[in-house]
């Protein structure tokens, strides 16, 4: 929905604001998007911000307009900047643009239309009738990297799925013998917890958890919830003493064999088992993203082997790769993915750099797939 009012440098500055406000609550909104919103008077003035609280708790821009009230602001004329259209539909929280219509708004500037069906461009629209001036596209390329999951989900039903990987330069994740503690630095490694925190759930395979009996949860940062662990096991061969189970969060394990008393025991241990075999005897990959979207996960961080994670690119189903690159030589170990021998290089696997960035002594590389 383009605007044809031209944005000024201020409407811009005002909008990094409300862009870092959503960046605050990055992890703590979903499955709902991640939004920032800064009111401001017509003397330039900042009357009151705020950012989506957790689900079931206030919007961005109620958070906004009780942040002026608090501070005994009047919003009346003012203008709101908004990371995501205002809602429309009544869910857990009133309807966001008959909020600002009733407070007087007289402008609400807006990064980019909700993908959401319910909304749509339906907030926008509301706004519009009750004589507020309504300007789009603002700062959208980074409004829409804040919540790349919730578009995904929204258009497509599915998450965005993002494939992280620890190697040396030489493209290793581990040694031949299975060593891999540590390739990349400290700070490399505690970036990727920020990255676990931020997606819905965290999936792995259940040859990594075998191997290595991770608990691949969020330690090395501050958050206020774990992701879901997601576990891949056909058979349903995850122990019961695995260290997975420790933290305090929702295991969900796909399998593609139903084993009974397994099943039984795994769900007395807490966890939810989901049967969604292919024809192979393996897990349906493409079906279990689908099962995802449905249970509202907006982003999925992959942490696993070769196999699982070379079933995923051939299967397409990979938005993203996030590759920690250490400064190191290993020589003949494990590589980063199976995806078996290609006869020319148009069978590659194309990719597209996003961002490249030196954390502590590696590179972390975001590369997504083309499409």
């Amino acid at each position: 929905m383009p605007t044809h009012t031209p944005f000024t440098v201020t409407d811009t500055a005002h909008m990094a604001q409300a862009l870092a406000l959503a960046e605050q609550a990055l992890f703590i909104t979903s499955p709902n998007p991640r939004v920032g919103c800064v009111i401001v008077g017509a003397d330039g003035a900042v009357l009151g911000s705020g950012h989506t609280q957790r689900a079931g708790g206030a919007h961005a821009e109620i958070m906004a307009l009780r942040d002026a009230q608090g501070h005994r602001r009047d919003v009346a004329g003012a203008t709101a900047y908004v990371t995501l259209e205002p809602c429309s539909h009544q869910g857990r929280t009133s309807p966001c643009c008959d909020v600002l219509i009733q407070a007087g708004l007289a402008r609400v500037v807006v990064a980019l239309q909700d993908p959401n069906p319910q909304v749509v461009g339906q907030g926008i629209a509301r706004l519009r009738a009750a004589g507020v001036q309504v300007d789009v596209g603002l700062r959208e390329a980074q409004a829409h990297e804040l919540n790349l999951g919730f578009f995904k989900r929204m258009t497509h039903g599915t998450p965005w799925v993002r494939l992280k990987i620890a190697a040396s330069l030489d493209g290793q994740t581990a040694l031949e013998n299975g060593v891999s503690q540590w390739i990349t630095s400290a700070p490399a490694r505690d970036d990727g917890h920020a990255w676990r925190a931020r997606a819905c759930a965290v999936l792995t395979g259940i040859g990594t958890v075998l191997e290595d009996n991770p608990q691949l949860d969020v330690r090395a940062i501050p958050t206020p919830r774990q992701p879901t662990l997601v576990v891949m096991d056909s058979q349903l061969e995850t122990p019961l003493t695995a260290q997975l189970f420790k933290p305090q969060r929702p295991v969900w394990i796909y399998c593609a064999v139903d084993h009974a008393k397994r099943r039984q025991a795994l769900e007395a241990q807490g966890a939810r088992v989901v049967c969604l075999p292919n024809a192979t005897g393996k897990v349906n990959l493409a079906a279990m993203l689908q099962d995802l979207g449905q249970k509202q996960i907006n982003e999925v961080h992959v942490e696993a082997g070769h196999k699982l994670n070379g079933s995923l690119l051939s299967e397409g189903l990979v938005d993203e790769l996030l590759t920690y690159l250490a400064p190191k030589l290993m020589g003949q170990g494990r590589g980063m993915t199976n995806l078996g021998s290609f006869t020319t290089l148009d069978d590659a696997k194309a990719l597209t750099f996003h961002e490249v960035t030196q954390i502590g002594a590696d590179l972390r590389i975001l590369a997504r797939l083309a499409r």
